[in-house]
């Protein structure tokens, strides 16, 4: 099986772009928003932290089963 470097690190730059996107664009809103999760059970960031995850693969799964 062969890693593809290039693959991971475009993904992880993605990422990281779409972690920093909020900040950017909702700076004076962050706070808030912050605020307001850490006030959540951890059971609930769990499953909102799951929910994204299984979206992500979801969609990596279709755009690579349409190519």
């Amino acid at each position: 099986m062969h890693f593809d470097w290039k693959i991971f690190l475009t993904a992880l730059g993605l990422a990281f772009i779409l972690e920093g996107l909020p900040y950017f664009l909702a700076a004076e809103k962050m706070p808030e928003v912050l605020r307001a999760l850490s006030e959540r059970k951890p059971r609930e960031l769990r499953v909102l932290g799951m929910t994204a995850m299984l979206a992500g693969l979801l969609l990596i799964f279709v755009l690579r089963a349409a190519n």
